[in-house]
């Protein structure tokens, strides 16, 4: 099998400090190598869509809620893992760009909602597409046996952080 580059590092590591067990770094190591590569990977498809990141993120969010398509501000912050301030932005951008729509909550005067407009259905509809695509083909070196047991290994990894 041919060497990467957290094979040398290793290596370095057990020259300089074979008293170290750097093991860890094999997984870890190459685990945020790959988030790097990932994250240009699937932002290069979000791009071609004038989309960032987070914006995918809501509008994904909204479009798999389903029918019709709207959360509370809450329901979407609890669902994206990121600051109050962060999600006002990235609605504030969407709304400016009329994928998105603030609308009364009718179970709730004082409340409103984030509704996906249709401008924005059509959009998450091809972006989530490609994303897919794109994800297909990033996976495609690992067999469909490896990919499973690498995703209940990264499962069992996360549940311990959450």
């Amino acid at each position: 099998m041919a060497s990467d580059p957290v094979d040398k590092i290793l290596a370095q590591w057990q020259r300089e400090r074979p008293d170290l067990d750097a093991s860890p770094m094999d997984i870890v190591g190459r685990m945020a190598r790959l988030s790097k590569h990932l994250d240009r990977a699937i932002q290069a498809i979000f791009s071609d869509f004038g989309l960032r990141q987070g914006e995918f993120d809501v509008l994904a969010t909204l479009r798999r809620s389903g029918q019709p398509y709207e959360l509370s501000p809450t329901e979407l912050f609890n669902t994206m893992m990121v600051s109050s301030g962060t999600m006002t932005h990235r609605v504030d951008r969407l709304e400016q760009a009329a994928l998105v729509e603030r609308v009364p909550d009718p179970s709730d005067r004082r409340g409103t909602l984030i509704h996906l407009t249709s401008k924005g259905f059509d959009l998450i509809e091809e972006a989530v597409t490609a994303h897919v695509e794109n994800m297909h083909r990033i996976l495609a070196p690992l067999e469909a046996t490896d990919r499973e047991a690498l995703a209940l290994l990264l499962r069992k990894l996360l549940l311990s952080f959450e």
